[in-house]
This record gives C-alpha cells, structure tokens and sequence, in this order.
C-alpha cells in the first residue's frame, strides 16, 4: 500500500518555499511597475521647448489665419528651439498696409511692454526666451516690420 501523507504537514513544510517564491513574484512584480511607471511619468513630462512648439503649432492649425482687427490679420505662431524665439506672424491689409506707419511708431517699445505685462507668458518669459513679432504686406508681399524682444529687453 501507499504510504499516507499527513496533508497538514505537507502543507507547513511547503510554506516556507512558497513564501520565498511569493517574495520572488512580488519583487518582479513590483520592479517591473516601478519601472513602468518611470517611463510613463518621464514621457508626460514635456519639455518647455516642446509644450511652446506644439502650442505654436496647434494655434496655427486651429486659429490661422485670424482677424486681429479691421487690418491685422495673424497667418501663424512659429517656435525655434534653437534660439527659444516664438514668433508671431502677421499680415496688414487695408489702411494698416503702409510701410509709413512703422516709422512713426515705435513699436518694439509697446510690444515690450506688451511682454512685461502679459501673464500668459510668464513661463516663458522665466525661461528666458526670446519673441518675434513680423508684420508683413499683403499687397507687396514685404516685411514692413521685424523685431525680436528678448530677455533684456522684458526683465
């Protein structure tokens, strides 16, 4: 006849082996979410570079072009990255579109300003970037206006 086991005991002796076992499964476990979790946490941060070029880039696509006012139209927003500039695009029509008026205004100064004040910017600004603004003819196809206001200029 077979020899009869003593489930209970079998079970005791087995215990400690599961128990290792368990610790063995639960530290893989627990590597592998540690380590899922890094990677799902490292790509959801966005750079700064990257959150200003896909913000440029989604109000292009969704808002350009755009009426300003009665002779101000926005064609695009641009970032460089390599120069941390983002950039504004303009087109004059009408009244507006006359090379005369930027020579009797000075408008970097109030675009400065503009920057100063704004909020919106703010953590650009902190990062030091720089913003262009371009205002071009409809008519004549030229740039009747180009500046860039930089960290010197805003702080």
């Amino acid at each position: 006849m077979g020899k009869i086991i003593d489930l209970g005991q079998f079970f005791v002796s087995l215990q400690p082996k599961l128990d290792k076992f368990n610790k063995k499964i639960v530290m893989k476990k627990s590597f592998i979410i540690a380590a899922l979790a890094a990677i799902v946490f490292t790509s959801c941060q966005e750079s700064l570079e990257d959150k200003c070029a896909k913000e440029a880039a989604d109000f292009t696509r969704k808002k350009c072009p755009s009426k300003i006012d009665e002779n101000t139209e926005i064609d695009s927003m641009t970032f460089d990255k390599s120069t941390h500039t983002l950039a504004y695009w303009y087109r004059l029509t009408g009244k507006a579109d006359n090379p005369e008026i930027f020579k009797r205004v000075n408008l970097h100064k109030s675009l400065v300003e503009q920057i100063k004040n704004s909020t919106s910017l703010q953590s650009y600004k902190d990062a030091g970037y720089s913003f262009r603004y371009v205002y071009r003819s409809q008519k004549e196809n030229k740039v009747y206006f180009d500046a860039t206001v930089t960290k010197k200029d805003y702080k």
